[in-house]
């Protein structure tokens, strides 16, 4: 199977927003056609907004040699978990998280028994209400296949792939206040690793950040380093910490506009002359993966604020973890502060651009926010309050990253 990269423009029409959709994805079958696929779709409005064009089936696990299927009958238990249980095993052994590894065993289980989806734990009568509104909004999603005895592989691939990362946060505790596993990330080591092995990669390319030119050719490069951040995703390919030193980006990027298979990067350069003419706008980048991948979402923030391009930049990020290395908020913070603090000597302008995120954290120009719609299997015409009604009211532009955003779009 060959990878390609998709990225997809779209102007809206009563929304004020420019949205870009991008992933990297492996397609189950080779792509023979050196014509690139044009897809288009119009962002709308109202109570129940819905695409332009019919809505397909859901794609399901249910059908050997796919994807979908190796993903959730074999990958998620056999790689990622088993991975998960290595990196925590100190912890997950000690007597204190016993009932964790209890609970993770048992979901480790139903993914190998493809065995019926579960009703997730109601959370205590004391819990916040934004807490009994995301159970909610689970129900919601859960119900039409607990109703009809759906299993992990005859239940939308998307509904389970989110499902099983919101089935782990139940067996850790996630939300329980004073137990081990209170707010604990299982995926923190490899978190750290992709972040500790970015810096090889972002030191050449953040030198060119600053000199990018405040015309359309500035955002195209800006746009396409982040599209092609994407391939660094952990969850697919470990980072390597052997790796730190090595730029592995560059020939990367060279290669981009081989595996584009639609380009609309001229409408979007030319929406952000608008806005760079009207004194710049509220731009929003919805964050995929930490590590390298998250360095180029900064440095895409990086020059929408020096262009002119944005007056404010806010990251929209996951609410808990989930999907191995996508990116909270306590992660983008913790990359500022490792790239302000790199050896001046070896990493000069990634030390460099991490003090400057570091100060366009602290004058507001950048802002963080976390939001359960980020993990939870809606489709995007579903996206939930009161986080529609802010992008609408205030987003003038967004770009949206990774492989989920792009399968809520199908």
């Amino acid at each position: 199977m060959r990878q390609l990269g998709v990225a997809l423009f779209a102007i809206a029409q009563t929304l004020p927003a420019v949205f870009a959709w991008t992933q990297s994805t492996l397609l189950s079958k080779p792509f023979h056609s050196s014509t690139s696929t044009a897809l288009a779709m119009t962002a709308t409005t109202g109570s129940a907004p819905k695409p332009s064009l019919p809505i397909p089936e859901p794609i399901c696990s249910d059908s050997p040699g796919t994807w979908a299927y190796d993903t959730m009958s074999r990958r998620v238990n056999e790689e990622i978990l088993q991975r998960t249980y290595e990196d925590n095993k100190e912890n997950f052994e000690s007597p204190e998280f016993r009932p964790i590894l209890e609970k993770f065993q048992k979901l480790r289980e139903d993914l190998k028994t493809s065995s019926k989806l579960e009703m997730l734990e109601k959370p205590p009568e004391n819990a916040s209400q934004e807490r009994k509104r995301e159970w909610d909004e689970w129900m919601q999603i859960l119900k039409p296949y607990l109703g009809s005895g759906d299993t992990w592989l005859s239940a939308p691939w998307m509904v389970t792939e989110f499902y099983v990362y919101r089935r782990l946060m139940e067996a850790i505790g996630y939300w329980d206040e004073g137990t081990p596993g209170f707010h604990y990330d299982p995926f923190v080591k490899q978190k750290q690793a992709g972040l500790q092995s970015s810096a090889g990669s972002a030191e050449p390319m953040l030198e060119k950040i600053p000199a990018l030119p405040k015309t359309a050719e500035g955002i195209d490069l800006a746009a396409s380093i982040a599209l092609w951040g994407n391939k660094m995703d952990l969850s697919i390919w470990p980072a390597d910490a052997a790796n730190a030193d090595i730029d592995v980006f560059t020939s990367i990027l060279e290669s981009a506009s081989e595996n584009l298979l639609h380009d609309d990067l001229g409408i979007l350069a030319n929406h952000c002359e608008k806005l760079r003419q009207k004194g710049g706008g509220n731009v929003d980048i919805i964050v995929d993966n930490a590590g390298f991948e998250l360095i180029t979402d900064l440095a895409l923030a990086q020059h929408l604020i020096e262009s002119g391009i944005a007056s404010k930049v806010t990251f929209q990020l996951k609410s808990h973890p989930t999907f191995v290395s996508d990116a909270l908020e306590k992660d983008l913070l913790e990359h500022v502060d490792y790239y302000s603090n790199l050896d001046e000597i070896k990493f000069p302008n990634a030390k460099r651009a991490g003090r400057k995120w570091k100060q366009f954290l602290e004058e507001g120009l950048w802002k963080c926010h976390e939001d359960d719609f980020w993990v939870q299997a809606f489709a995007m015409w579903d996206m939930t309050e009161p986080l529609r009604s802010d992008l609408r009211m205030r987003c003038d532009l967004a770009f949206v990253k990774g492989d989920a955003n792009y399968r809520r779009l199908l």
